[in-house]
């Protein structure tokens, strides 16, 4: 619709419905009485108190009782026109500061001039614009390159050795994993893909986690972008596991890229639910959950927080050099251990320790808690337990 013709039809609309209350503002309802209508009328009923008594003759009666009308009519009338005038200029501002407030308000937030954009016509270009988009290949040549870091010497030389060990035996899957893990350290995210896809390859049924770490790695060597490819390995990962975290948050970004805020805000609403508290991602959902639900239109509360390091302590480590890092890493995941074996805890809490013992490569004390936290939950709370067991490698 032109511009003019859209603001033709809103005058008129507003002139209407300002004609509509306006005219309503005319018809008046019963006013209250003003003192001097009192009077008059209480002098009626004296007038004819007075001729029952006989204090009065017929016609002295007559006389005073049309005077007294009269003035009972001047005074009503006076009443009515008051009232009246009152309504119309009460209702008069209210029609003209709605109409105001409504134009400013539009003018703020609506489109003057935009064409008319059904939601079946937008979610029809958002679908196309998300088939157009670029490759991965192409989107990787077009990326920037990832930051880099000179790798200590002795990691460097353990790196290129399992480089030439898995080129001696392709068919290594701990080799091949190992391999993707640490290239994937040094930012060499091609040579990281690579290896992940050996991975799945090498499996006749590989995990929901293993589709999400190859669509990972895909959108870091793009640099944030996720591509069809990087799609497509998503839907492989929620197909085999509906509550994969990684995969749900990563499904999210995919939907917030291509404008679907709905099914952003599904996704990561499920994510936050199933993730452990110590999802690397989950602080970037929670700053951008209030934006994403607002533009979907739903309503969304915070969970509520976990024990533990908050942002600033996370932070504040990562500042520390590595040892003293890794020290300060051990002794939070001893403290929850020591916590939930002497006063218990949650599912999530527990699922956080699964999770921080399978980063840290302590496969036994992972086995150990799984253990202990097993047969305390049930439903959904064991579903946690489970979920934070095949997180951290293990077979729940």
């Amino acid at each position: 619709m032109e511009s003019w013709m859209f603001w033709a039809v809103a005058g008129c609309l507003l002139v209407a419905v300002a004609t509509v209350l306006m005219r309503a503002l005319f018809v008046t309802g019963p006013a209250a009485a003003s003192p001097n209508v009192q009077i008059y009328r209480d002098q009626l009923t004296e007038v004819d108190r007075d001729l029952a008594r006989g204090t009065i003759v017929p016609e002295e009666a007559e006389r005073a009782r049309l005077e007294v009308s009269r003035r009972l009519l001047d005074a009503d009338r006076q009443t009515v026109r008051m009232a009246s005038r009152g309504n119309v200029l009460i209702g008069a501002a209210l029609v003209v500061l709605t109409a105001v407030g409504v134009g400013l308000l539009y003018l703020r937030l609506g489109m003057p001039g935009y064409p008319d954009l059904p939601h079946a016509a937008r979610l029809a270009a958002l679908e196309a614009a998300r088939s157009a988009r670029p490759s991965q290949t192409k989107a990787e040549g077009q990326a920037p390159p990832a930051p880099q870091t000179a790798p200590d010497p002795k990691f460097a030389n353990l790196v290129e050795q399992l480089r030439l060990a898995v080129q001696r035996n392709p068919q290594d899957l701990r080799g091949q994993q190992l391999l993707a893990r640490n290239e994937a350290a040094l930012g060499h995210f091609p040579a990281a893909i690579e290896a992940q896809r050996q991975v799945l390859s090498l499996q006749a049924q590989p995990s929901a986690a293993d589709y999400a770490a190859l669509a990972e790695l895909m959108i870091y060597a793009t640099g944030g972008y996720v591509s069809p490819e990087a799609e497509a390995a998503l839907t492989q990962a929620l197909r085999r596991d509906p509550d994969q975290p990684l995969a749900l948050y990563l499904s999210g970004v995919t939907m917030a890229q291509g404008g679907r805020d709905d099914l952003a805000f599904r996704d990561w609403t499920r994510a936050l639910d199933v993730a452990p508290a110590d999802a690397p991602w989950r602080p970037t959902v929670l700053a951008a959950m209030p934006q994403v639900a607002a533009r979907a239109g739903e309503r969304w509360t915070p969970p509520p927080a976990l024990p533990g390091p908050d942002a600033s302590d996370m932070a504040a480590m990562q500042a520390l050099p590595e040892a003293d890092r890794n020290a300060a890493i051990a002794g939070m995941v001893e403290g929850l251990a020591t916590r939930l074996a002497t006063d218990g805890g949650s599912a999530d809490e527990w699922a956080r320790l699964i999770n921080a013992y399978g980063v840290l490569g302590r496969d036994d004390d992972a086995r150990a808690a799984v253990a202990r936290a097993s047969p305390l939950f049930t439903g959904k709370e064991r579903a946690t337990i489970d979920r934070a067991t095949r997180n951290a490698g293990l077979v729940p």
